[in-house]
């Protein structure tokens, strides 16, 4: 994909995505927009399906949407409420204490900085990225593992890990498109190009992409 070709492509990606569902932490964030649900979410979706994130996020919250209400929660109680998100035990267990470092060091409000929010334990920078652009609408660029991929196999970055793939985006990217191209790429990722054998055929960007690194499509 050539560098002006990306307007084209995210203008497509604008239309077709509304085909598919929406990625559970985004539909959270559309309720409100309220970081602290967003940090949260974020953490259960981690190695989860968006399905079971959702179901455990709106549990959760249901019993606590606060830091200041998180932290009397036993870790069991939170356990409960999360399972069967991935690695649910380690889980409640960091999201108990990053509410109790909430409540001591930040007044219960969840930073708007990168940097800070990379202090918690169990936060890396997609969450952080994605707590600043989905919670605070603050320039950033989310990159999991769907970006990461993503961006590599149109031929418009080359990188090996999604943090050189976030450095890349943020010097290459248009910033019109910073708080969109997660939205876009995961729900992409998530339907048609998939790690394996992804959907080239019938994929509204086939002519724009280089297809790098595939040897097996549908």
């Amino acid at each position: 994909m050539k560098a002006g070709e990306i307007h084209q492509a995210m203008a497509m990606l604008a239309v077709a995505v509304k085909q598919w569902q929406t990625p559970a932490v985004t539909i959270v964030s559309q309720r409100g927009g309220d970081p602290f649900k967003v940090l949260i979410s974020c953490i259960l979706s981690l190695r989860t399906q968006d399905k079971t994130t959702a179901a455990a996020s709106a549990r959760l919250f249901a019993l606590a949407d606060r830091p200041a209400a998180m932290v009397t929660l036993s870790p069991e109680t939170i356990e409960l409420a999360i399972y069967p998100v991935g690695f649910y035990c380690t889980k409640a267990a960091q999201i108990r204490e990053i509410c109790r470092q909430l409540m001591e060091n930040y007044a219960g409000r969840v930073p708007d900085e990168i940097d800070e929010l990379l202090k918690f334990k169990g936060v890396g920078r997609k969450t952080a990225n994605l707590v600043v652009t989905l919670g605070y609408g603050k320039p950033g660029i989310c990159v999991d593992t769907h970006v990461h991929r993503i961006c590599n196999r149109w031929g418009y970055v080359l990188t090996k890990t999604p943090e050189q793939t976030e450095t890349a985006l943020r010097a290459k990217l248009p910033k019109q498109y910073w708080l969109a191209i997660n939205d876009y790429l995961v729900t992409l990722g998530q339907n048609q190009c998939t790690p394996i054998s992804p959907k080239c055929s019938s994929c509204m960007l086939y002519q724009l992409c280089d297809r790098v690194g595939v040897t097996k499509s549908r």
